[in-house]
């Protein structure tokens, strides 16, 4: 994307990437993540390569190398809708402020980072009306 050639976008990028995956390990592991560059002739696509190293039975060594890769204008369409949504039930029930649910479910770098799973849970008890937030 265009947005890449800015070299301090890329910079924040690479951090707020880093923090939302980082953050889901209870453990230090050396990681590198981050925008690469803009690449003309990819247009809207985005590929992302995955590699995992570690250790099987016996100490013996093992890597996984995963490929993805999307077009990403529409990727973020449902999570759009979603926070629309929320937003809409706030404005009903008169709330303001952070909404911590659908901030954690819905952005890499929310003001409360909880692991998937739980930021869900918070997104049904918060539409079912359990959780204010």
């Amino acid at each position: 994307f265009l947005n890449m050639t800015v070299e301090e976008r890329l910079h924040t990028k690479r951090i707020s990437k880093t923090e939302a995956v980082t953050s889901m390990v209870k453990y230090e592991l050396p990681t590198r993540i981050g925008p690469s560059d803009y690449v003309p002739f990819l247009r809207d696509k985005k590929i992302c390569y995955i590699l995992l190293k570690g250790k099987k039975f016996g100490d013996q060594p093992v890597t996984i190398l995963a490929k993805l890769e999307v077009e990403d204008s529409p990727n973020s369409a449902g999570v759009v809708i979603d926070v629309i949504r929320a937003v809409k039930i706030a404005l009903d029930r008169g709330t303001s402020g952070v909404l911590t649910s659908i901030s954690s479910y819905a952005f890499k770098h929310p003001p409360m980072q909880v692991p998937d799973s739980k930021a869900k849970q918070w997104v049904e008890e918060y539409i079912e009306g359990k959780r204010e937030r």
